[in-house]
């Protein structure tokens, strides 16, 4: 082990889930960080180093931070919002889109301030956002997005989203928060010139996000892929989400979402689409081929009706597959830990159903729980908090072209990592074992989240001091939205 001194020795810790390459957990474990990377990972017999600052982690699981790849950071002054809460996805947009029309760098930057210090506190240490609406006059709202985050200490990944297929051409955005696709395209060049920071230790990157096949029109879609190629920056969009996604796209553009997605310039390795629920069989094996990222998002796709998402044949195809928590005001709740939990859930039902199907009983007069095959036994095998955290994890870094960045703690990775607390009622009895007790027990908060190996969350509480002051800023804001 190095004999300097290092920034931050977290150890005595019940078990460090590293989520590296060899997946390595390590009982007693300990994780030193310096100059805001991890500088080692040790065994509970290898001597640490001396520290600048020591955090027990005694009885606790470590992990790496959590990555959320995908969120609308804003709609969280529209959070619950009720005359929207009735219907679909389609209504539940044209009811709020005439409220967002009203954001503004204020409004911006605290409801990015609020969900950013809310995802730190459920264990998230770098989040995107996909702000698409830029009301005419709202001014730099990514710039106020990223003060936010500076302020808070958190990793940034703030996509510049848009719309341009407004309600006068056939889209469902009104025409106030559309914006012309040249204007659009400028805007982006200028925020990736400013802000996007391409070091393996970057905290703030950009990345180029029209928002999705009904607010879009193909020519932005075409040159914003374009534009992304040559700037060399990742690219992300809704895609498959909803099954009348399928019927608006056949109509308007002759082809399904994934067909359009790829006539656009947008099948390759730079883009990460979010939710991915609807897509077929051979559109699961095309989006593997490509390397394009899914970010899974549980919470709302339960919450909006648009279905499972096949995250078990996605990663199986070799699609990169995130966690997003989405926007808050439609999961209403930026918790990471709740979006892993919940794809868990998920992705056991999914495999309950796929397991109780009579058509594989019947087909090979064996009960539907005695595989024969080794293929068949690899695929019997059950959704695990150890995928989730994998998805939470790696599978985020990969969406965001950042693997072996964060997501993990290995020697040089960026030093993001979470202490979580299991003790108390909710996880008396759970002896055996520490990773599925984390996932299945709760409800829980990190007790320390840590990003750059400087403590943003202590103890359960924010570390930046302002809290109630944001959030009766934020409170005045979101009533001035709603018009309560």
């Amino acid at each position: 082990m190095s004999d300097t001194t290092a920034e931050l020795l977290v150890r005595g810790a019940e078990l460090v889930a590293t989520c590296d390459a060899q997946r390595r957990e390590i009982a007693g474990g300990w994780v030193s960080v310096s100059g805001g990377v991890v500088s080692a990972v040790g065994e509970p017999g290898d001597p640490p180093p001396a520290a600048q600052r020591t955090i027990d982690a005694s009885g606790c699981v470590v992990t790496p931070g959590l990555v959320n790849t995908h969120h609308h950071m804003y709609q969280n002054l529209t959070r619950a919002y009720a005359p929207a809460l009735g219907g679909g996805l389609f209504e539940w947009l044209t009811t709020l889109y005439p409220l967002w029309a009203r954001l503004d760098e204020q409004g911006a930057y605290l409801s990015a301030w609020v969900g950013l210090a809310e995802l730190a506190l459920g264990g998230c240490t770098t989040s995107t956002d996909h702000l698409y609406v830029h009301p005419h006059g709202g001014g730099d709202l990514i710039a106020a997005e990223i003060a936010a985050a500076t302020e808070l200490g958190m990793r940034f990944h703030p996509t510049r989203g848009s719309m341009s297929l407004g309600q006068s051409a056939g889209g469902l955005p009104p025409d106030e928060v559309c914006q012309p696709p040249d204007e659009i395209l400028a805007e982006s060049e200028r925020l990736v010139a400013t802000h996007h920071d391409r070091s393996p230790t970057a905290m703030v990157r950009i990345a180029l996000a029209p928002c999705s096949p009904f607010s879009v029109g193909t020519e932005l879609m075409t040159a914003t892929a374009e534009l992304a190629e040559r700037l060399d920056v990742r690219l992300h969009t809704h895609l498959a989400e909803d099954p009348g996604e399928d019927g608006f796209c056949i109509e308007m553009f002759g082809m399904r979402p994934v067909d359009y997605f790829e006539q656009c310039g947008w099948g390759s390795d730079r883009s990460w689409i979010a939710h991915g629920v609807q897509p077929n069989p051979a559109e699961i094996v095309r989006l593997g081929q490509w390397g394009t990222g899914v970010a899974h998002c549980p919470s709302s796709n339960l919450i909006l009706g648009t279905g499972l998402a096949p995250v078990r044949e996605l990663r199986a195809a070799g699609v990169q597959v995130g966690l997003g928590v989405d926007g808050s005001a439609s999961a209403d709740s930026a918790s990471m830990w709740t979006e892993a939990r919940n794809a868990l859930l998920v992705g056991r039902l999914r495999d309950g159903l796929r397991h109780s199907s009579p058509e594989r009983g019947l087909d090979s007069g064996r009960p539907a729980s005695q595989p024969e095959t080794a293929a068949e036994l690899s695929e019997s095998r059950y959704f695990t908090a150890r995928d989730a955290l994998e998805i939470a994890t790696r599978g985020g870094a990969g969406c965001l072209g950042r693997s072996g960045e964060i997501g993990e703690l290995s020697v040089g990775a960026c030093g993001d990592l979470v202490v979580w607390q299991l003790d108390g009622p909710a996880f008396a009895g759970a002896l055996s074992d520490p990773i599925e007790a984390w996932l299945r027990c709760g409800p829980l908060g990190a007790r320390d989240t840590i990003v750059a190996g400087r403590l943003v969350v202590s103890d359960g509480r924010l570390v930046h001091p302002a809290l109630d002051e944001r959030l009766a800023a934020h409170r005045r804001t979101a009533a001035a939205m709603q018009r309560v």
